[in-house]
């Protein structure tokens, strides 16, 4: 009887050890998974920008049958590029972008305070309506754009056609849809008891506003405000329309202009001149990707 224990006990020792076993293989075999397939999307990601950086180095300009590591790197088209009026095509970039992130984060920041906070006839309605036209794509409405900028151009040239405030007030209006969800579902994160604490206390509402929940919504600010710098900086349709100024083209434009014009033959300079326009926005990330990572996740979660 004591053998036939013994050989139980044997049995059930050798079975545990057997599924520990199993969990284990089963662990790192799913480990093994994940890390490939994040390699695959890791590669995916960067290679199309290790082959701009080693066509910008790459003393030929054809893509064709070129090396990711030049035989003879060179620096000509850089040169070459920076001949050019780059670096007002990349101001016209970095102005309309900058103006319309501003503007955007300011007006989005107002607007969802009011749909968080307040209660009026029709504020539902009104959500969903802007909801619903976000649905839409923004080059749908492009001819309707076109003739807007048009008459409004005719009262107030600034914002008419072929100026950056025409392109300004474009992109206002295509962004601040997504962002006011955005700001509002930060905003009822917020718990009500510091407006009303704040109350208590006799502040106004743009007091409780700007004293008490624009320090907590900050981040979420910045993060609308990244988001269309970014979508705004690298944007090409809406200035192939509405811009026809050489001196105002924006650099995603003059790039294009500038491979056209050239019979698609000088891809070393378009190459390089992507690169350098790049770095602005890297550079902005890296600083700001703290805020970036806070404000998408800390609206997520009510309470």
């Amino acid at each position: 009887m004591t053998a036939t224990v013994n050989t139980a006990g044997r049995t059930a020792s050798s079975t545990i050890s057997g599924w520990r076993q199993s969990k284990k293989a089963r662990y790192r075999f799913t480990l093994a998974i994940k890390l490939l397939v994040a390699a695959l999307c890791i590669v995916f990601s960067l290679f199309p920008i290790l082959w701009t950086i080693s066509a910008s180095f790459n003393p030929t300009s054809s893509v064709s049958g070129q090396r990711l590591i030049p035989a003879n790197p060179t620096l000509a088209h850089y040169r070459t590029i920076l001949n050019e009026p780059y670096w007002l095509w990349m101001w016209n970039s970095f102005k309309i972008a900058s103006i319309s992130a501003v503007l955007v984060g300011i007006i989005t920041m107002m607007a969802a305070y009011a749909f968080s906070r307040f209660r009026w006839a029709g504020r539902s309605q009104l959500l969903l309506v802007i909801l619903l036209i976000q649905v839409f794509p923004a080059v749908l409405a492009m001819v309707a754009l076109f003739a807007l900028l048009q008459q409004i151009g005719t009262y107030v040239p600034w914002l008419g056609l072929n100026t950056h405030g025409g392109l300004i007030l474009i992109y206002m209006g295509g962004a601040m849809g997504i962002n006011v969800w955005l700001m509002k579902g930060f905003f009822d994160s917020v718990p009500r008891e510091i407006d009303e604490s704040g109350k208590v206390d006799g502040a106004s509402d743009w007091q409780i506003f700007w004293r008490l929940l624009f320090p907590l919504v900050r981040p979420i600010m910045v993060v609308s405000m990244i988001l269309t710098f970014f979508g705004t900086y690298s944007d090409y349709l809406m200035p192939r329309v509405m811009i026809t100024a050489s001196e105002k083209f924006t650099l995603m434009l003059a790039l294009q202009q500038y491979i056209g014009d050239n019979f698609s033959q000088d891809w070393g300079p378009f190459a390089a001149g992507s690169v350098i326009g790049a770095i602005p926005m890297v550079a902005l990330y890296l600083i700001l990707q703290d805020y970036i990572v806070g404000g998408l996740t800390a609206g997520a979660v009510k309470g």
